[in-house]
């Protein structure tokens, strides 16, 4: 490094020639705000162009506790206006994990200094860079988990683009997990990369850690992520680094529902429309102060009490069992070594917590992948990361059996859609409601001749390419209904015009003739006997799609409804 990068070096941390931009970190199942990272950039004209280089030299000069305090502050400084109330966003902030076990760190950083900037511990994650390499480990840490028991949440930052990544997550079992921008760059087209982060969407399922990637710049990225079942992004794709906080562009935010819509995480099997937050109970809650004697009074008294959820400031911190309670007292020693303790010494904190809003299915599934000592703690459920209540394991699994059941009872086995029992439901609903609504009725035509000449198996394949149109185009808040052999039927709640299902009969039109062979496409039919035993030429398969809506006329009941879509259909037949 030369004097003038020395000095340039100097001046900028003197002169505190550093601000701060944020960039967002969303949900990509459904586009909302998890927290913003913030960023430093250098002020003022100098050699040091890239934050990082800044960062490198400053360790080689040992100037890197006051370049990483220069920036943490100017961070707090120009979060202060974003994170007061209504705002309670995470606030993502870069430590080198060198500095984090330094004591002027462990001094200054505390809930007392966080005060003065209005933010809690609970919205700040420390991002701890892979890149670097841990002189001290053991106090490395003890340092995380002195963080850890203040209410802070860890992340691993780069998690991909080094050597150690693996061991430090073992090590530190963080929050979150960042995947490196260069793991996520054209993962749509590199296998091995695909292969890598699927594996981690396994990892962070069972180790209840969420995984954030870094860098996505594509449409075809986002995709791709979206598919693999990755929780959180960030990137030039959904927003620059800018001073201010900025709201998501709609545009991003439709492709992310359109996205999970196209990976079927739709609303149109019954099992997803339930939430979570439909199961939920109130149990009893304590603050992290209470004594372990307490709770163990608190169980002794209510023999049906399974365990408590610690909550600080309305936010879940901990949950504690009654199983695990007593294992901890158990021993000779047990009662005396924790007989003034706070519960926060034996609480675990890595407990299974979901949004009010997470289907039941999907919770079942979180809730099965933890690890075999956390396989039946209760689940805690919140709504704008304030405890609502907790859902046991009983709860959960007899809720799931019977949608299941009642699923298997209702849906059609071919599509998955619901049948006739649902559909009529739906109807009733339309006509009680007095609101807008358009009700279609598709069939396909000449699907009888079909089957005869290529066989039930591919007119069940036939059947499907019509459902998986339908979800293609319709909505994720509106219904598909299979009412039985090639005849489904579509409830929407606004009116829509002839556009709207040109469309999705286009579609379908166009790839379908993908199901015949060559002949009998360039022919432009197939030839197969008829019911009086005579040969005849069937056109190729088309869909007939008729609908009625209560713009210009209203319906007594579901009868009348259904009749009015028989005679259009047949005189679409007919036409």
């Amino acid at each position: 490094m030369t004097k003038d990068k020395r000095e340039s070096l100097e001046y900028i941390i003197k002169k505190k020639q550093i601000k701060t931009v944020f960039q967002p970190i969303i949900s990509i199942r459904d586009g909302s705000v998890l927290g913003h990272e913030a960023l430093s950039r250098i002020t003022c004209e100098s050699e040091i162009k890239n934050p990082d280089i800044l960062f490198t030299y400053a360790i080689e000069y040992n100037k890197l506790w006051d370049l990483e305090q220069l920036c943490r502050i100017r961070a707090l400084e120009a979060a202060f206006k974003f994170m007061i109330p209504p705002y309670n966003k995470k606030l993502f902030l870069n430590v080198n994990p060198n500095i984090m076990y330094a004591e002027n760190f462990i001094k200054g950083f505390t809930k007392s200094y966080l005060e003065q900037y209005n933010i809690s511990p609970s919205n700040i994650i420390f991002e701890i860079t892979e890149r670097n390499v841990i002189n001290n480990m053991s106090g490395f840490r003890a340092s995380i988990e002195h963080y850890k028991n203040q209410n802070y949440k860890i992340a691993i930052d780069d998690a991909g683009a080094g050597y150690s990544g693996l061991n430090l997550i073992s090590d530190i079992n963080p929050n979150y997990i960042k995947l490196d921008m260069n793991l996520i760059r054209d993962i749509d087209s590199d296998n091995l990369k695909f292969a890598l982060v699927k594996g981690m969407v396994e990892f962070s399922k069972v180790s209840n850690t969420q995984l954030i990637a870094e860098g996505i710049e594509t449409y075809k990225e986002m995709e791709t992520l979206i598919n693999l079942g990755v929780q959180y992004g960030q990137g030039y794709y959904i927003q620059k680094p800018d001073t201010e906080i900025l709201k998501i562009n709609k545009e991003i935010l439709e492709i992310i529902k359109n996205l999970n819509i196209k990976k079927n995480q739709s609303k149109h099997s019954l099992i997803s429309n339930i939430y979570i937050g439909n199961l939920c109970n109130k149990i009893e809650i304590i603050s992290s102060k209470t004594t372990i004697p307490h709770v163990y009074e608190i169980f002794k008294k209510d023999s049906k009490c399974y365990g408590l959820c610690i909550v600080e400031n309305e936010m879940p911190i901990g949950i504690i069992t009654k199983e695990k309670l007593t294992l901890k007292l158990s021993g000779y020693y047990g009662f005396s070594l924790y007989q003034n303790k706070g519960i926060s010494k034996i609480m675990d904190r890595n407990f299974l917590s979901v949004d009010y809003k997470t289907p039941v299915n999907m919770v079942s599934s979180m809730a099965m992948s933890r690890p075999d000592n956390n396989l039946y703690d209760f689940i805690v459920v919140t709504k704008d990361n304030k405890y609502i209540g907790v859902v046991t394991i009983k709860d959960l699994l007899q809720k799931t059996t019977e949608i299941e059941i009642s699923t298997a009872k209702h849906q059609n086995p071919l599509t998955g859609l619901p049948g006739n029992i649902i559909i009529e439901q739906k109807l009733e609903q339309c006509l009680c409601n007095n609101t807008n609504y358009s009700i279609a009725y598709l069939d396909i035509d000449n699907f009888k001749a079909y089957n005869d000449v290529y066989g039930f198996e591919n007119g069940d394949l036939i059947i499907k390419l019509l459902s998986d149109t339908l979800k293609q185009f319709v909505p994720q808040n509106q219904f598909i209904g299979h009412i039985g052999g090639d005849d489904f039927i579509v409830i929407l709640d606004y009116i829509v015009t002839d556009e709207f299902f040109k469309k999705i009969k286009n579609m379908f039109e166009s790839e379908v003739l993908e199901y015949y062979n060559e002949s009998d496409i360039q022919k432009g039919y197939i030839t197969s006997i008829n019911r009086h035993s005579e040969i005849e030429n069937y056109p190729l398969i088309t869909v007939t799609c008729v609908y009625l809506d209560n713009k210009s006329q209203s319906y007594k009941n579901v009868l009348e409804l259904t009749q009015t879509l028989a005679k259009l259909k047949k005189a679409a037949k007919q036409h």
